[in-house]
């Protein structure tokens, strides 16, 4: 691991499927090593996978299989730009399609419950605007939403 600083992510035995999704999902993010563990441990055997290093958009992590105790909520989540409509649309149908589920404003959950905030920068352009009542509009229209559409946010700062 080259990192200094990695985020520690929590599974369940799926840290390697996660990783694998993850990887195919983003650009810019890989599977690296796979640790297995050398003897047992409270919710693993020896020669189960322990650890997973990973990369999601240039940002590494380790998957750890710590078994069921702690699960993820929206305390973390991935904030991910998008450039476009195409790409807001592709990862969430990706990770809500996948046994995931959607929630308010742009933000999903994976089926490992690691929540995702698909963020188009037009949004955020929108929300930042320096007339107070475009911005006002805009971000009015986001709360309304799910999965963020681009159109709808141009169209309610423009009034």
């Amino acid at each position: 691991m080259a990192s200094k600083n990695t985020i520690c992510l929590w599974y369940d035995r799926d840290a390697l499927d996660a990783a694998k999704f993850y990887a195919e999902t983003f650009p810019d993010s890989s599977v690296g090593a796979v640790h297995r563990a050398p003897g047992d441990y409270p919710s693993g055997k020896q020669g189960d996978v322990l650890t997973v290093e990973f990369t999601v958009m240039g940002i590494p992590c380790l998957g750890l299989n710590g078994g069921p105790v702690f699960k993820h909520n929206e305390a973390f989540s991935f904030q991910v730009a998008t450039d476009d409509q195409a790409e807001t649309d592709r990862l969430w149908s990706a990770i809500v399609g996948n046994g995931g589920q959607e929630s308010e404003c742009g933000w999903c959950k994976d089926k490992w419950g690691l929540s995702w905030q698909i963020t188009p920068r037009a949004l955020i352009a929108a929300i930042a605007d320096p007339d107070p009542a475009a911005a006002k509009r805009a971000f009015e229209a986001m709360m309304e939403m799910r999965k963020i559409d681009i159109a709808t946010i141009e169209a309610a700062r423009r009034g």
